[in-house]
């Protein structure tokens, strides 16, 4: 049986494949994603070998790159991204790096405020269920698709690594991707819908936020995918202006400015919970931004997270997948 957890975020790709027999392949990509012919080519002449080439309704993109590669396009920061042609060219990419030809069992994950939207979870299911020609020559066919609310992946992959027990305990996730940020409420093993929620300050909201604390000490606009690059590569430091900056000082006051934000929205939606939580799990790649913050608000409890938080979604959709 061949399974994919695919993860289409806002700021990387994330793909977990695999079948029953061995342990799932863990792959993640930058979320940029443009026609080809906005890209250019390398100063020295020789061939981009970070691109991958996917056909979107027969024509080319570029897609799994950094999303300030691409000249005259803009990456999507909206609700209706999975319907956007960038989208769609980084889920071929995806099905592509799954070097799979027949998938049995596909799931995704949209944000809750979207999943709690029939219409969006029907659309999405329609758009990746069925055969998918993602190069001139590569067709893929996906027998089934499920989509589910994104943190619930990020707990399931901690259960499975912890070999957690939930089965009578109250559990709150919360999953900070670069779009929004996602909590979810399970109490014995329910979905709280009304309790569940989204904030759209996330992950891009801190990076923004950072980048303006720069620009007033160093005297020159930051963009923000400069600090995102830096820290998707591990880097601590970035140049502007020709001088080193250290990130920390700025990513950390940012964090606390937005994380606070965050945390009211989140106590504001659990205001109709009458009993506490039992553990608090923090997943996504955003996870580090906001650690602190959920932490203050929940100083009596755990907050973990699984191990490499941000292939937790993916790997948990994984797990989704085996079972269907």
């Amino acid at each position: 049986m061949n399974v994919i957890g695919i993860d289409i975020g806002y700021s990387n790709l994330k793909l977990a494949a695999g079948n029953a027999a061995q342990t799932p392949r863990t792959l993640l990509r930058p979320a940029g994603a443009a026609p080809a012919d906005r890209f250019g080519s390398r100063f020295d002449e020789r061939a981009q070998d970070d691109f991958l080439h996917v056909q979107v309704d027969g024509q080319e993109f570029v897609a799994g790159v950094s999303p300030d590669r691409a000249a005259m396009w803009s990456r999507s920061l909206h609700a209706d991204y999975p319907a956007t042609p960038s989208y769609k060219a980084l889920f071929h990419a995806g099905l592509l790096l799954s070097e799979m030809d027949t998938i049995d069992a596909l799931v995704t994950g949209l944000p809750v405020s979207q999943y709690l939207d029939d219409q969006r979870r029907a659309a999405l299911t329609q758009q990746m269920q069925g055969d998918h020609q993602v190069t001139p020559k590569r067709s893929i066919h996906v027998r089934k698709v499920k989509v589910i609310p994104q943190p619930v992946g990020g707990l399931l992959d901690y259960i499975s690594q912890e070999d957690a027990d939930i089965e009578d305990a109250r559990v709150l996730v919360v999953d900070p991707g670069f779009f929004s940020v996602d909590w979810v409420v399970i109490a014995n093993k329910d979905l709280h819908r009304h309790s569940s929620g989204t904030s759209l300050n996330a992950s891009s909201v801190v990076l923004e936020e950072a980048a303006r604390l720069m620009a007033k000490d160093h005297g020159a606009t930051v963009a923000t995918e400069a600090l995102e690059n830096a820290m998707r590569a591990g880097k601590s430091s970035i140049l502007v202006l020709g001088q080193r900056v250290e990130l920390a000082p700025y990513l950390e006051q940012a964090s606390q400015t937005v994380g606070d934000v965050v945390t009211q929205a989140l106590l504001k939606s659990l205001r109709t919970e009458g009993s506490g939580f039992d553990l608090v799990v923090l997943v996504g790649g955003g996870a580090g931004f906001f650690r602190a913050a959920i932490q203050s608000a929940f100083p009596r409890l755990r907050v973990v997270s699984p191990k490499e938080p941000v292939y937790a979604n993916a790997r948990g959709f994984w797990l989704m997948g085996m079972s269907l």
